[in-house]
């Protein structure tokens, strides 16, 4: 199935990708951010916050957007 998916991370871009039918919000975020913690993400799905276990849709529009920022003093 296709969706948007929006990475806000670093430089950012956006692209209509093909993901397996039932995939779960956090399965696409470990294939797509192997190495980067949820935790410091706002995940939404159709601009809305969603939990880690949401099964996407055809046609949703997702985005990870960093809520901390590498060498950032906080």
């Amino acid at each position: 199935m296709r969706i948007l998916f929006i990475n806000n991370d670093g430089g950012g871009f956006a692209d209509h990708i093909d993901v397996p039918g039932g995939q779960s919000v956090q399965e696409l975020f470990q294939a797509r951010l192997k190495h980067a913690n949820p935790r410091n993400y706002l995940i939404r799905v159709n601009r809305q916050p969603v939990s880690p276990d949401q099964i996407l849709q055809e046609g949703d529009r997702v985005s990870f957007t960093p809520t901390k920022i590498e060498g950032a003093s906080a």
